[in-house]
């Protein structure tokens, strides 16, 4: 439990952060910084003890695929950090366990009444927070709900490449990807940083290699769903991180709108633990 709320400031910190350094500098810049970080540390750290196994895959096409998904996730949630408040984007992109139910749906996967209106109750959370006259109401917002969409592809992939390459090598490949399209990206909107803020950019990796390592080590000793409840604080922790940094509070609407997307994805998580343990 305290890995995973380990992980959730972690990653509420590094959103944070990319929010004030892009008010500052352009987006893919912003992007490519981290991505690059993030290869040089996992190359120090892995590299070492693994050798060229850190870049073998079995399944090549969907490890590019999650990796285009994954660049896609950073430039649309951190372009919308530009336009919206932490905790109400961090929020919505939460949407994406209900939207992996979704797919999984249209994929052929039995899906329960339960699991059906939980989704139904996730949305509804999103246009609380979003509603008609809100001053969340603009085209901005589809910018997290987009990341959101990518982030379902994401994590689908990552299940399917779970049976077949190591973490490391899969988290490796997606931040690798990453830092080449981002390369291309970047020449084209390239303003050349301060010192402090290069470091603040590199740091950008750093926090998101640990945030992503501290929330698998936690799986490592505790299954998802007794964990589910805790990765919802990383929406809390979204709220304090705003309100320290950019004086934000969340009016009463958006917190009510966050309450039943975290109600929401709780009562998935208790559905899918209960269909877990009857196959069992």
């Amino acid at each position: 439990m305290l890995l995973i709320l380990l992980s959730g400031i972690l990653l509420a910190s590094h959103d944070g952060l990319s929010k004030y350094l892009t008010q500052l500098y352009p987006v893919f810049l912003v992007v490519w910084a981290r991505y690059l970080a993030q290869v040089v540390l996992m190359l120090g750290m892995f590299a070492p003890r693994m050798g060229r196994r850190v870049f073998h895959t079995l399944r090549p096409w969907p490890q590019l695929l999650r990796g285009l998904s994954l660049v896609s996730v950073s430039i649309m949630f951190i372009s919308g950090l530009r336009y919206i408040p932490l905790a109400e984007a961090t929020a919505v992109i939460f949407l994406t366990p209900l939207m992996v139910t979704v797919a999984s749906a249209l994929l052929g996967e039995r899906v329960s009444h339960s699991q059906w209106l939980a989704v139904g109750v996730g949305l509804l959370g999103v246009m609380i927070i979003v509603r008609p006259g809100g001053a969340l109401f603009t085209p901005a917002v589809l910018l997290p709900f987009g990341a959101a969409i990518s982030f379902t592809v994401y994590q689908l992939l990552t299940r399917r490449l779970s049976g077949t390459d190591h973490p490391v090598t899969s988290n490796f490949l997606s931040s690798l990807v990453g830092f080449l399209v981002m390369s291309v990206l970047v020449t084209f909107n390239w303003r050349t940083p301060s010192v402090h803020d290069a470091v603040l950019m590199a740091s950008l990796g750093l926090m998101a290699m640990s945030g992503h390592l501290v929330l698998t080590q936690a799986f490592r000793y505790a299954s998802a769903a007794s964990l589910a409840p805790f990765t919802y604080g990383q929406i809390v922790f979204a709220g304090i991180v705003g309100f320290i940094a950019f004086g934000h509070i969340p009016d009463v609407e958006a917190i009510a709108g966050m309450t039943v997307i975290i109600a929401s994805g709780l009562c998935m998580a208790y559905v899918q633990s209960r269909q877990a343990s009857r196959s069992a």
